[in-house]
């Protein structure tokens, strides 16, 4: 937990995480909506950024990582995580990779109204595939990411945050 208010999630709590859990890697497609997490993440000397051209190789490139006895995380969209489907079968679940993918749930409202279909089809995606998942939307939901880190770790299995915040306070200090 930071000491910053529990109304959001701050990409101070991610970094918290990926520290108390080891994460020596994070494999992410950069992208505008995660600037602030980026800036704190390059500042973390225990943190190695590796970019990705396409979502479709982040799954590859943490089995590579985890092969080489790394800990590597996933950022990625939750429409990049679809568009990667048999990268996430093959590469993630068909190797037994440990990797937690911490998802942005673009188009999610907790009213359950979607204007966008990514959201109506996250949920679905992941359980067809039997990946577990957790919903985050405020620091006060951080338990939930150690939860999943856990879980991976136990499984030897891809696991999925879904970050409902939309990254809120990730382009800006809160």
């Amino acid at each position: 937990m930071t000491e910053t208010s529990n109304a959001h999630l701050s990409p101070e709590t991610f970094v918290a995480e990926f520290k108390k859990h080891g994460v020596s890697h994070v494999v992410w497609l950069p992208d505008s909506e995660t600037n602030f997490l980026y800036v704190l993440m390059k500042a973390e000397p225990s943190l190695t950024l590796v970019a990705v051209s396409r979502e479709g190789l982040a799954f590859s490139t943490a089995a590579g990582l985890y092969a080489g006895g790394k800990t590597p995380v996933i950022l990625i969209q939750n429409t990049g995580m679809m568009e990667s489907g048999d990268s996430m079968r093959g590469w993630g679940m068909g190797l037994k990779i440990p990797v937690v993918m911490m998802v942005g749930y673009r188009g999610y409202t907790r009213h359950g109204v979607n204007t966008d279909t990514a959201a109506t089809y996250t949920e679905r995606f992941l359980n067809a595939f039997g990946i577990n998942y957790y919903l985050v939307e405020s620091d006060a939901d951080a338990d939930r990411i150690s939860v999943a880190f856990e879980e991976a770790k136990r499984t030897q299995r891809p696991v999925a945050v879904l970050v409902g915040d939309e990254y809120h306070g990730f382009t800006t200090k809160p």
